[in-house]
């Protein structure tokens, strides 16, 4: 069964600590060996000495010594992980990596299982997995109106689908975790495959109060890239009003995989949708060595939004994780 990593840099980091634990294995039975003494003299003769007749009392046996294990120097592991495939880590990796290797802490991230039963391997950087997995699959939320008799969420209706464009912020969409780009599939038991968005907004206007039944499918147009910060806590690309323009040559962006013309929603869970490229910028800035971007192809972007008041979209998009 093959493994499914987050990132180039993820997968590397857990074949070098499988690399690890292999020699580390090999290198079990000399330590067992050490451990039961079996490397050394016994500690006691094989004859026992003549004892002086009575009542004289026997002289008292030498207590036993322990036996001494070899330093760590002596049982050195080769190749180490700063040797192994040729690669350079800073300490701070070595340390991350080395203690992976020990504790057998290679984490797993959930993820749909295909027919194979692939599942997602992040062996040491998982932050952004698990706040914005993208899994495509399909779930039923319950939610009921406000005070106002509202839901707080605006829908789009792209090739014969309908599609959230706009979650307001506190609103019960919101709360029951409904995202930018979800697929509607039904409210209520009524399929609203072919509807478009005065009749899906009517449906959901003339819904009762409580026990709202949406089902939808997470997010199918959209995708997780995750990328790490290089030394300079860069991680390759550029972007103008949401949209990805550039990407820099061995970077960790052009590593992974991160494409032009797409436009970046979400930036370790935290929609972005409406926000201004400073702000962006700031929560990227702001963000660990691993940046989790959840990313949409521009021309369905621009299909979804084109209709949407930008300044409505700005000011009452929910913009938390």
């Amino acid at each position: 069964m093959s493994n499914i990593y987050p990132s180039l840099e993820d997968m590397k980091y857990h074949q070098m600590t499988k690399a690890q634990l292999a020699l580390d294995e090999q290198n079990r039975p000399i330590l067992t060996q050490v451990t039961n003494g079996s490397l050394y003299p016994h500690c006691y003769p094989i004859q026992p000495p003549p004892q002086p007749p009575l009542p004289l009392q026997p002289p008292p046996y030498p207590s036993p010594s322990a036996p001494t294990l070899p330093s760590h120097n002596q049982l050195k592991l080769y190749p180490n992980l700063k040797e192994y495939m040729g690669l350079e880590l800073t300490p701070i990796h070595s340390v991350t990596a080395y203690n992976g290797a020990n504790s057998n802490s290679t984490e797993t991230v959930p993820h749909s299982s295909g027919p194979n039963g692939v599942t997602m391997i992040a062996p040491f950087f998982r932050h952004g997995m698990q706040k914005a997995q993208v899994h495509h699959g399909i779930r039923e939320l319950f939610l009921c109106k406000d005070i106002h008799g509202k839901i707080g969420l605006r829908v789009a209706a792209i090739h014969e689908g309908v599609f959230v464009c706009l979650v307001q912020e506190g609103s019960p969409a919101a709360l029951v975790g409904l995202r930018f780009g979800d697929q509607i599939l039904q409210i209520n038991g009524k399929t609203v495959a072919g509807s478009n968005m005065t009749q899906v907004h009517s449906l959901l206007k003339n819904c009762p109060i409580n026990n709202i039944s949406i089902i939808v499918r997470d997010r199918p147009f959209e995708r997780n890239v995750t990328l790490h910060k290089d030394s300079s806590g860069q991680v390759g690309f550029q972007f103008k009003k949401g949209q990805i323009i550039r990407l820099v040559k061995e970077s960790s962006a052009s590593r992974n995989g991160l494409l032009t013309d797409h436009h970046i929603l979400e930036v370790n869970g935290q929609n972005v949708v409406g926000l201004k490229d400073k702000e962006i910028r700031d929560i990227v800035e702001k963000a660990a060595c691993v940046i989790n971007l959840t990313i949409m192809p521009s021309t369905v972007y621009h299909h979804m939004m084109n209709k949407m008041n930008f300044n409505l979209v700005r000011n009452t998009m929910d913009h938390s994780i």
